[in-house]
């Protein structure tokens, strides 16, 4: 096996429908896999489709405990690469077979503005965006792009391990509890010790508006298509409220 697609998925079954969709569309190589790891959703996630999809449960309850969701699914991936990404950001058929093509360390990802229609196709269309609560403003400034989130990557499943995965012990803390943030210092510690490398071409990731990107509100979720934990804490520097 090649590559592990893991993605960590809580409620938003509209948005996972869209997502597998999308992967049937493109078709998917007998040499990847797609693990959801179901992060406590109710009613608990299904698919019935045609591909192999791997729907793992982590059957905890707890607030923001993606951490351990990724964790789960590398510890079951059978890939020798590990692809991690939100489910609010989806992949085309070109960044796939990069992916598959790669022999390297780690990849990490440009980032753009984009959609799943309700079919599960591809959509950058401005005014399909700005319904999705993407600011026109921001398109005259930066047209799609957005930069790019560490958290998002491809990585060897033997650094992953070598490295010991998330912390699992910060989840209970306050949003942002700082695993994507720890996870990253020490991937660079282990590169500044002499080891593996990031590889300097970086394909692109979609990512669905939401969120502060839309006029600021860490809680935006256009049509209510996300799960509806909130970002709006005293440790979230983009919170933009005075009170909490």
């Amino acid at each position: 096996m090649k590559v592990s697609i893991i993605i960590p998925v809580l409620d938003s079954h509209e948005i996972l429908r869209r997502q597998l969709l999308n992967f049937e569309n493109m078709g998917v190589p007998g040499d990847i896999e797609i693990i959801i790891v179901d992060d406590g959703s109710d009613p608990p996630l299904e698919y019935n489709g045609p591909l192999d999809i791997k729907i793992l449960t982590t059957n905890d309850k707890r607030p923001w405990t993606w951490a351990l969701a990724r964790n789960l699914g590398a510890k079951m991936a059978q890939g020798e690469y590990l692809f991690m990404y939100d489910l609010d950001h989806f992949i085309t058929g070109n960044t796939l077979d990069y992916v598959r093509n790669f022999k390297g360390d780690k990849i990490q990802f440009t980032r753009e503005f984009a959609i799943l229609d309700e079919d599960g196709e591809f959509n950058q269309d401005l005014e399909a965006l700005i319904e999705y609560g993407f600011p026109r403003e921001r398109y005259k400034n930066r047209k799609f792009s957005l930069s790019p989130l560490p958290n998002n990557f491809v990585m060897k499943r033997s650094i992953f391990r070598e490295l010991n995965g998330y912390r699992e012990d910060l989840i209970g803390k306050p949003y942002p509890q700082g695993e994507d943030s720890d996870f990253k210092r020490r991937w660079h510690n282990w590169q500044e010790a002499g080891n593996g490398q990031v590889h300097h071409e970086r394909p692109t990731l979609y990512m669905f508006p939401n969120g502060y990107f839309c006029g600021g509100d860490v809680d935006f979720n256009p049509f209510g298509l996300f799960h509806k934990l909130s970002r709006a804490t005293r440790r979230n520097s983009k919170h933009k409220k005075e009170k909490v």
